[in-house]
């Protein structure tokens, strides 16, 4: 007696029978799985026998099988179906925003509910935003006492610096090996001219700004998107560290110097110079940063 079978395929029977291993007996279909061979009456082998012998059969017939329906789309991460961002990346952003920025600066603590009610939500969302920055140590959950923001590690700023100052040479070198079009070293200059106007000025934000830009801007013209992602990501991770210490910088305009001799090095097509030039500025600038973090005990090891 044949033991009960755990699988059955319910397609609508066929004409005839094929034995799907041996070769054709009538060049049909079988009517049924429970037709296969014993050797073919495992679940996976007899699914995947009975679609064999289907495609085959229709192929013999000159019909295909039907195209398979539209993959099912994706949903965005962070939006609901209907394409709206969710209430919980809503307060992730904006919460991220705030300590990137310093708004929230390093150790400061505020009340779940509080944050919420700043929010304009209620604390579900807010606090499953706050389970997400925890484990990318923007912040630690403390319990009924909200929140508190991560002081910065300084051993993974200095891994951020490392990896940024890489990109950031590539790009450099395709630049200036690429013979950049007057209008983009026109860009260049228009960001390092506001960046001497706004330190006149004692704009420190205006100039911390304007640096920003012409960073991004050299990622942005280097040709290569992938690298540019890569390194604006990064950039994000250090930008609360530039934020902390911009002020406490002694030297601002030597900055705008070595930026300089970084664009008539690219200009002149000299992309040995370039990258020479703007390694030694990013050494000097990171020791700085991260210096005076461990001066003021801004940042943790």
């Amino acid at each position: 007696m044949e033991p009960p079978r755990s699988f059955e395929v319910m397609d609508p029977p066929l004409t005839g029978r094929r034995d799907i291993r041996g070769g054709s007996r009538s060049g049909e279909l079988p009517s049924t799985a429970a037709e296969l061979k014993p050797w073919d009456r495992t679940p996976g082998r007899r699914a995947i026998a009975y679609s064999i012998a289907v495609a085959h059969a229709l192929g013999k017939r000159g019909r295909t099988p039907p195209a398979p329906g539209p993959a099912p789309a994706r949903r965005h991460p962070g939006r609901t179906t209907s394409g709206r961002v969710s209430r919980v990346d809503q307060a992730y952003e904006e919460i991220r925003r705030r300590i990137i920025n310093n708004e929230y600066p390093p150790l400061h603590q505020v009340l779940e509910h509080e944050l919420a009610t700043e929010l304009g939500m209620s604390r579900t969302p807010v606090r499953e935003a706050l389970i997400r920055l925890e484990n990318e140590k923007f912040v630690q959950i403390i319990p009924r006492h909200g929140m508190r923001v991560v002081p910065l590690s300084l051993n993974d700023l200095r891994d951020v610096y490392e990896v940024l100052t890489a990109l950031e040479l590539t790009a450099i070198e395709r630049l200036a090996r690429s013979r950049t079009d007057q209008a983009s070293i026109a860009a260049l200059d228009q960001a390092l001219d506001e960046m001497d106007t706004a330190l006149k000025k004692r704009d420190i934000d205006g100039w911390a700004k304007a640096d920003e830009r012409f960073h991004r801007m050299v990622l942005d013209l280097c040709g290569n998107a992938r690298l540019a992602s890569m390194a604006f990501m990064l950039w994000d991770q250090g930008h609360r560290a530039r934020l902390t210490t911009v002020r406490l910088r002694p030297a601002l305009e030597i900055s705008n110097r070595e930026h300089r001799a970084v664009v008539d090095a690219i200009r002149r097509g000299d992309w040995r110079e370039a990258v020479a030039k703007h390694a030694k500025h990013r050494a000097r600038t990171s020791r700085e940063i991260i210096s005076l973090l461990e001066q003021c005990r801004l940042g943790s090891v």
